[in-house]
C-alpha cells in the first residue's frame, strides 16, 4: 500500500477504537500483552536480524536490542496501561451558562496520531499501547534498521487483537524506510491529526521544516547536573554517575556537568576519577583542567550537543545565577538537575530552568514517561503548546465542547 492508503485505514478503522470501551480497551491491552510474551522467540529472532545488519556503532545497537527482559518490561507497560483510567470522556469543567445551557468540556481522542522514530522497537509497542487507552488510529513509521522487529511487533499485537473479535486496522505500519516516505507521511493532512516525531536532531527538524501536519515536536536530551556549593559530595556523585552511566543512549542521560566554584576542588577530582573509570571521556573548561590537568579542552559545541554516549562536558561556575544562564543557554529544555542543600537555590532553579522536567537532588534518568505512572510514553516533548514533557494518556487527547439546552436560540 501507498503512504495515502496506509493513512486511509487507520482512520477510516479510527471509531473501532475511539468508540471503544474501557473494557475493551484492556481486553486488547492484555491480549498484546500475552502475544508479545507467547511470541517471545520469533520476536528475538526477527530483532536479530536488525541487530545483526546495523552497522552504527554500540549506543545505536543498545537503543535497538530486544532480549527476554526487555520484552518483559514492554509487556508490563501494557499491562500497566490497563491500570490507568482512560482520560477518554473525562469532563474537565462543566457550567451553567446564564440562559439555562449546560456547557462541559470534555476529553476526546486526537484521531489519526503518527509517529515517526528510529531503532527502539519498544516504542512500537508503547505507542499502539497508548493509542489503544487513549482511543485513538495509529500509524507508525519506524526506520530502517530495526524495520523486521516493527513488523513482528506490530503482526503479533494485531493478530491479537483479531482474535478478540475485533478489527485491529486502527493500527496501521508504514513499511518503507527510505525518506521519502517520511516525507510523504508528515503532509497527510485530513488523514493524521498529529505527527510526533521521535528520535535525532535531525530526523526532528526535518519534521519541524517539511509537515503539514500538526506535529509535537520530542527534543534532544542535552541534559545538566549542576552541583551547587552545599551539595552533598557523595549524593552529587552518586546521582551524576547515575545519571551519566546508568543507560548513556537515551535522552534523558546526563551530558553537561556545571559545578560551582567552590566545591570544585573537592568535588571533581573525586567524581571524575569515578566516571574515568566507567569509561568516560571527560571534556572541561580551563578551570575543571586546572584542577585535573589531562582533562580534553572543551569547545563551545561540545556544551551543546546530546553525546549519547561515553563523553561528558564540564563547565567551573561562580553561583547559582551563572550555573541558570549558563543551562538555559546550551540546554535543549529536556531535563536537568541541581544537587543542593539549599532550599532557597533548590527553589530558585526549579523557578528559573526553562526545562520541561527540572529535578532537585535526584536523577534526570526518571524522566520517563513509565518512572511518571504514565504506563509508557509516546516522547517526551521540548515544547510548549499542548503538551510539554513525558507525554502520556492525557497528552495524547484533545477536547470538545458538549451543550445541552432547551429550546435555547440567540437573539
Amino acid at each position: 500500500m501507498t503512504v495515502k492508503e496506509i493513512c486511509s485505514k487507520a482512520k477510516e478503522n479510527a471509531s473501532v477504537i475511539s468508540l471503544a470501551s474501557v473494557k475493551t480497551m484492556n481486553k486488547m491491552l492484555q491480549a498484546a500483552a500475552d502475544a508479545l510474551r507467547t511470541n517471545l522467540y520469533y520476536l528475538i529472532d526477527e530483532n536479530s536480524r536488525d541487530v545483526e545488519a546495523c552497522t552504527r556503532g554500540p549506543q545505536f545497537v543498545d537503543r535497538l536490542r530486544l532480549n527476554r527482559l526487555r520484552i518483559e518490561g514492554i509487556a508490563m507497560g501494557l499491562e500497566k496501561l490497563i491500570d490507568l483510567p482512560t482520560p477518554v470522556g473525562e469532563v474537565m469543567e462543566s457550567y451553567l451558562a446564564p440562559n439555562g445551557m449546560e456547557i462541559s468540556r470534555v476529553r476526546v481522542p486526537i484521531g489519526v496520531v503518527g509517529i515517526i522514530y528510529e531503532a527502539r522497537p519498544n516504542v512500537t509497542a508503547d505507542a499502539i499501547g497508548l493509542c489503544i487507552k487513549s482511543g485513538n488510529a495509529i500509524v507508525l513509521r519506524g526506520s530502517k534498521e530495526a524495520i523486521y522487529s516493527n513488523r513482528a511487533i506490530v503482526r503479533v499485537i494485531k493478530e491479537a487483537i483479531a482474535g478478540l473479535g475485533i478489527s485491529p486496522e486502527f493500527i496501521q505500519l508504514i513499511e518503507e524506510t527510505d525518506r521519502s516516505s517520511a516525507l510523504e507521511f508528515m503532509k497527510m493532512n485530513g488523514l493524521v491529526d498529529v505527527i510526533i516525531p521521535r528520535g535525532s536532531a535531525s530526523l526532528i527538524q526535518s519534521a519541524v521544516q517539511n509537515a503539514t501536519v500538526p506535529i509535537i515536536e520530542t527534543g534532544v536530551g542535552n541534559c545538566h547536573v549542576y552541583v551547587e556549593s552545599s551539595a552533598n559530595i557523595l549524593m552529587a556523585t552518586n546521582i551524576l554517575v547515575n545519571a551519566k552511566t546508568q543507560r548513556m543512549s537515551v535522552c534523558n542521560a546526563c551530558e553537561s556537568l556545571v559545578v560551582d566554584e567552590v566545591i570544585s576542588r573537592s568535588f571533581l577530582p573525586f567524581a571524575l576519577g569515578i566516571l574515568r573509570e566507567k569509561g568516560i571521556e571527560i571534556r572541561g573548561d580551563e578551570k575543571t583542567r586546572e584542577l585535573v590537568p589531562d582533562v580534553i579542552p572543551a569547545t563551545e559545541e561540545d556544551y551543546s550537543t546530546e553525546f549519547l554516549g561515553p563523553v561528558i562536558s564540564v563547565k567551573v561556575v561562580r553561583d547559582v545565577t551563572e550555573a541558570i544562564a549558563f543551562i538555559n543557554a546550551h540546554s535543549t529544555h529536556h531535563s536537568d538537575a541541581i544537587i543542593t542543600k539549599n532550599t532557597a537555590f533548590a527553589e530558585k532553579f526549579l523557578n528559573e530552568i526553562d526545562s520541561a522536567v527540572v529535578y532537585v537532588n535526584a536523577s534526570t534518568r526518571f524522566t520517563d514517561g513509565f518512572e511518571f505512572g504514565f504506563g509508557a510514553e509516546m516522547g517526551i516533548s521540548t515544547q510548549k503548546l499542548h503538551a510539554r514533557g513525558p507525554m502520556g494518556l492525557r497528552e495524547l487527547t484533545s477536547y470538545k465542547y458538549k451543550i445541552r439546552g432547551n429550546g435555547q436560540v440567540r437573539t
